[in-house]
């Protein structure tokens, strides 16, 4: 904020708002339910983003968010570069009404609409200067304005800096005060929110000592922590639900002798930092153009630059809240800014263009009644017709989905065309139907893989970054972990030499260091899971007391996950929730109770208690809706998931392979968090708390970044599990590995399909397991599920050609029998991987809501 002084209302011209638009929504679900907008006033670029003379950043919580969490540019404001002109072009999306003048430009004499009338509530801190005008031209009683007075905007004062203090506490009071306040609390609640934060003490400092004195730096670093404080509290307040937009920007600059209001790049160029739902990750890039040399001063070269005008700012926040765009706003939406699907980018930016041209319509119509008939000229590339021509060409191509998809359609029926030439020279041979599957299957196949060509040639291009040691280098240990997995086929104890490798990963990638309690726990479990391959699968002795202690373990897991569940203050849980919880650790109890009871009443000769037998097919049909009723939260639904496996696992457990699925589960659960620390050290992410991350809102979500080698190696990871999971206690190949005691405490009397369709089953619940696991990993690290996949797909394929070359087709009928089944499972193995997949997500995604009355605030 500066002095402003009035010139004479004769130099007043006419407005050039108009009103009577039709107001212009995104059709679609928006990806944030609040959004948080802080502006800085009179906070400069360069002063955000240049780092200190000692290489510090002068805001190293803002720093963090742009480098690792969120997109970042420069807000390119307009002259007048006074405080109204600047947060009306950001949050009403409009520049300077020239009838301003005649008020010396502090309100705006006609009225507009803004980003804040079109919320459903807007909740305001910070100058008396600033925050009525918004509130003034509102409809309806829903923008608040809590203001200190104007005494305080002294220049004058010690510390300027206690303006911000002010709205920092008085943000704080408020939220701790919805807490008693129902009202407030479930307005809060609501969708479509905005809370403004106006941040005076900057502009103040930089007028009264100069933006280079300490005063003014010292006033960005106070800033920069009050953000985080308030970050964390609305955060925790709406339990991490990842429904929180943040924006930091500013109105305007200021020279160096402490003024602002013409068109010096000081007063021009200000910072927008932008996180949270909805927003695009950091994107790393190797060269950008910019006329400018501030990126290498700013040592910001390796992230994109996303410049917008300061009136983009407005339909941005519209698009990501789901508010009509502000009806005068002429902001352009920033894309770039967006983290959603192409078909929700498309259907903003129609809005945008559909907004701005009602505004167009308006003008010429009042353009035709206020000029002569024979002087007026239509704009022609605008006419009446034209802009029917585009806005229906524009809503067909979103329709047929062409923003992404046009390029496919060739490829298509390319791939079907070589398909009917397989399947005609087929037929003219008259071939079996068998030979049908088998030569037509790779068609959509390779058409899956080559519609995903361009994942294929961003990992190439990875590759090829680094040196050729490393390359080679690279390329020997993925065929070296192949061929270990091909041992592991004919040796189990090969698994055990993997497993011990894995063991040593953290020390050999340097993650020990930065992450040492969990290093430890996945060496000890790697460690613990190698013990399994090496245990006998046939002609072992029941061990119920095994069975029982395992049982008995769970449920004391259970209980400390509880008890930690119940202890948080937020919202990740509710009373349904802990509802489900006790349900399955009750189901838990019951198996081991059961499986205790049978082991007697059979070796006492009194058969299977009925009783038993009603609770064993209760638990194993609750076991595969209880994790739908949870909350699809990352660690909850996967906890959820393990109790209600485990229980039906126990019912079908008669020894030490009991104790198999919660080692496995418990090794998942600390790879999830090692993929974390992971990205981390390669700079590809923040490393958030994993209870921020929900299964449901990572639907629909597009490419975060693009393939790493590291994600190769992730890829590699869960076939190993997944082939682990296979051969751990037994595999279908060998059925002579399973004991039928597996099955009595559902049923003894022989009965080959109820029998092989548990211990199918049986097999099956570590495969989910690991299914589960690798979803939230791909969740957590933001990459498609198509990328990770793919990947995937390539590693087996490449086992499955390896068994075709070991197929025999001589020496003894097992010889022959072995080679061909090892053969058939790789093969089987790449199909029952992508129905694994499409489990899991049904696993972790969906949730069943059984009482209406109750609200969710999980999904």
């Amino acid at each position: 904020m500066m002095l402003d002084f009035a010139l004479p209302a004769c130099c007043c011209h006419g407005s050039p708002l108009v009103h009577g638009m039709t107001p212009q929504q995104t059709p679609l679900p928006p990806p944030a339910k609040r959004l948080v907008l802080f502006v800085a006033d009179g906070l400069r670029a360069d002063s955000l983003y240049e780092l200190n003379s000692n290489s510090t950043p002068p805001a190293p919580y803002l720093r963090s968010i742009l480098e690792n969490n969120g997109s970042w540019g420069i807000s390119h404001t307009r002259v007048p570069t006074e405080s109204r002109p600047g947060h009306v072009a950001l949050i009403a999306g409009f520049y300077e009404d020239v009838s301003a003048v005649a008020k010396g430009w502090k309100e705006n004499p006609v009225e507009f609409d803004s980003v804040f009338n079109e919320s459903k509530y807007t909740w305001s801190w910070g100058s008396p200067d600033i925050l009525p005008m918004f509130a003034k031209g509102a409809t309806g009683d829903h923008v608040y304005t809590f203001c200190y007075t104007a005494e305080s905007e002294d220049f004058g004062a010690q510390d300027a800096a206690e303006l911000d203090m002010w709205v920092f506490d008085h943000v704080k009071s408020f939220f701790n005060s919805s807490r008693s306040n129902q009202t407030l609390f479930s307005a809060l609640n609501e969708e479509k929110v905005v809370l403004f934060l106006h941040l005076l003490g900057i502009d103040t400092n930089g007028h009264a000592h100069r933006p280079n004195s300490r005063e003014y730096k010292e006033n960005i670093k106070k800033v920069d922590e009050g953000i985080k404080e308030i970050a964390l509290m609305i955060d925790n307040f709406y339990g991490n639900d990842g429904k929180t937009t943040f924006i930091l920007t500013s109105d305007h600059g200021m020279t160096d002798w402490g003024t602002h209001g013409a068109g010096h790049p000081s007063e021009t160029l200000t910072p927008l930092i932008v996180w949270g739902a909805g927003v695009n990750y950091p994107q790393r890039v190797s060269s950008q153009k910019f006329e400018d040399n501030l990126l290498k001063e700013w040592k910001l070269e390796n992230l994109k630059r996303l410049d917008v005008s300061q009136a983009d700012v407005a339909p941005l926040m519209a698009s990501l809240i789901g508010v009509p765009f502000p009806l005068n706003s002429v902001g352009t939406l920033p894309l770039e800014y967006l983290n959603n699907s192409a078909h929700f980018k498309a259907e903003s930016m129609f809005t945008n263009a559909v907004q701005i041209v009602e505004q167009f319509k308006v003008k010429m119509s009042q353009k035709r009644e206020t000029t002569l008939s024979f002087l007026f000229t239509p704009f022609k590339p605008l006419s009446d017709s034209e802009q029917i021509n585009y806005l229906k060409k524009a809503r067909l191509y979103i329709q047929q989905q062409k923003y992404d998809e046009a390029e496919s359609t060739v490829l298509f029926y390319g791939f079907a065309f070589v398909g009917m030439i397989i399947a005609f020279f087929l037929l003219i041979q008259t071939c079996p139907w068998t030979y049908y599957i088998y030569c037509l299957l790779p068609v959509p196949v390779w058409y899956a893989v080559v519609k995903e060509l361009p994942v294929i040639q961003d990992l190439a291009a990875n590759l090829l970054s680094h040196n050729m040691v490393q390359s080679v280098g690279f390329i020997f240990i993925c065929i070296l972990g192949i061929e270990i997995l091909v041992f592991s086929f004919f040796y189990r104890s090969t698994l055990t030499l993997g497993l011990l490798v894995f063991a040593g990963w953290p020390v050999i990638t340097q993650l020990w260091a930065q992450a040492k309690t969990n290093a430890s726990i996945w060496t000890l479990l790697c460690v613990l899971l190698a013990i399994f391959p090496l245990m006998p699968v046939v002609g072992r002795e029941p061990n119920i007391p095994l069975v029982i202690a395992t049982g008995l373990l769970t449920l004391l897991i259970s209980c400390f996950s509880l008890a930690s569940l119940c202890k948080t203050k937020n919202k990740y849980r509710n009373k349904e929730d802990l509802k489900v919880y006790f349900y399955q650790m009750l189901s838990i109890a019951l198996s081991t109770y059961v499986v205790s009871s049978t082991h007697d009443s059979l070796k006492n000769k009194q058969g299977l208690p009925l009783l038993n037998q009603i609770i064993s097919w209760m638990t194993l049909v609750s076991s595969s809706v209880l994790p739908l009723l949870s909350s699809t939260f990352l660690i909850q639904r996967l906890f959820s998931i393990l109790l209600s496996l485990m229980s039906t696992y126990l019912l079908l457990s008669t020894g030490y392979e009991a104790l198999f699925p919660l080692v496995l589960s418990g090794l998942m659960f600390v790879w999830i968090n090692m993929e974390q620390e992971a990205l981390q050290r390669y700079g590809l992410s923040l490393k958030p708390k994993l209870a921020v991350f929900n299964f449901t809102y990572a639907t629909d979500i597009t490419q975060f970044r693009q393939l790493h080698l590291d994600d190769v190696r992730r890829s590699f990871f869960f076939v190993f599990f997944i082939v682990t999971a296979f051969f751990g206690t037994g595999n279908i190949a060998s059925v002579n590995s399973f004991d039928p005691a597996s099955v009595y405490c559902f049923l003894t009397v022989f009965s080959p399909f109820m029998m092989g369709s548990l211990l199918l089953l049986k097999v099956v619940i570590p495969f989910v397991l690991v299914s589960c696991a690798f979803e939230a990993i791909q969740v957590t690290t933001q990459l498609s599920s198509k990328s990770l996949l793919l990947l995937v797909l390539v590693i087996s394929d490449i086992m499955a050609l390896h068994f075709f070359f070991l197929v025999k087709d001589y020496g003894s009928w097992l010889d022959i029998g072995t080679s061909i089944s090892h053969y058939v499972l790789v093969m089987s193995l790449t199909i029952f991987m992508m129905l694994m997949n499409g489990l899991a997500q049904l696993l972790t995604t969906q949730r069943l809501q059984l009482s209406r009355g109750t609200k969710h605030h999980s999904t």
